[in-house]
């Protein structure tokens, strides 16, 4: 009869596993009396009375284990098998502990992770992008500027500065400095503004509004300096707001009304002027043409200028 491996009887598969199994218990009977195997296999002789004391022990449970597996799991006892070593410390084992304690740090971590992020992205497009936007974009501004303030200026001081503030500004921006690189564009767009204005200045005639001033300067309790309270009006007649320093503090404001120092006698001949009919009819005492920085003036003056009076 041809032998069918379907029909065979497996016990003889199974038969290995078993003893494993067994052995594997003879050695945890044997761990948990600690102290007898420790006494019968500590000398020569004594093996075969812990073999003894195992048949005792599975007999009295009732369990018939052949004396292989015992003499297996003797064995076993001595060679450390079936034994648990810890893994030796190594980087690699405490990033397994830290990923098997996942569970306790995941939710928090993630969560400080999101914040984290959020911030970053708030940091990124609130600074940092608009910081490389500002440096990609920061040379043309500059150029074009000094192309144009070259095109309008009709003095050639006002190029020669030009150049040197577009020179510092691309310096800037080599140096990192971007803030300072900044300013120095602020500037070069006011003066091509300037150069480009065409205006007159006129002393104002207004009810309940000086057209005049005097201030004691405050070195000088015995001097005077006056003053004609001046606007500048486009061709539009519209008034134009200019950057005026004021001489007695040296601070720079946007005005529309400003006091410029003239002398005593251009003071005192307005004066007379608004005197007679309360109407200034010379009251145009400077003119700004286009391409120029500073208006030319028809009135005695040191150019001198207070924002407050």
């Amino acid at each position: 009869m041809v032998d069918n491996p379907i029909n065979r009887d497996r016990s003889d598969d199974k038969a290995p596993l078993e003893d494993l199994m067994a052995a594997m218990d003879v050695v945890d009977t044997l761990r948990h009396d600690q102290s007898i195997a420790e006494r019968e296999l500590d000398g020569e002789g004594r093996r075969e009375r812990l073999l003894e004391r195992l048949r005792d022990m599975y007999s009295a449970q009732g369990i018939e284990v052949p004396d292989h597996v015992l003499e297996e799991g003797i064995a076993a006892l001595e060679q450390e098998r079936f034994q648990y070593k810890p893994v030796p410390q190594s980087w690699r084992t405490k990033l397994a502990h830290i990923w098997v304690s996942r569970s306790r740090w995941g939710k928090p971590v993630g969560f400080l992770a999101v914040v984290a992020s959020l911030f970053y992205g708030y940091y990124f497009i609130s600074d940092v992008l608009p910081q490389q936007r500002l440096k990609a974009n920061l040379p043309s501004q500059i150029s074009s500027n000094f192309s144009a303030i070259v095109g309008l200026a009709k003095n050639q001081d006002v190029v020669d500065q030009a150049k040197t503030s577009s020179q510092a500004a691309y310096q800037a921006i080599d140096d990192g400095d971007l803030s300072e690189a900044k300013s120095i564009l602020s500037n070069m767009q006011e003066v091509k503004r300037l150069l480009g204005l065409e205006y007159t200045v006129r002393v104002i005639s207004r009810p309940n509004q000086n057209s005049g001033v005097w201030r004691i300067p405050p070195n000088n309790p015995s001097g005077k300096n006056y003053y004609l309270i001046v606007e500048a009006i486009d061709s539009n007649n519209k008034v134009v707001e200019l950057t005026i320093v004021n001489q007695e503090n040296n601070k720079a404001v946007r005005k529309k009304l400003w006091g410029l120092r003239v002398s005593e006698e251009a003071f005192y001949k307005v004066a007379a002027d608004k005197k007679d009919d309360g109407i200034i009819q010379s009251n145009q005492v400077g003119k700004k043409a286009r391409g120029y920085l500073k208006p030319e003036f028809s009135i005695a003056t040191s150019g001198a200028t207070i924002t407050e009076w």
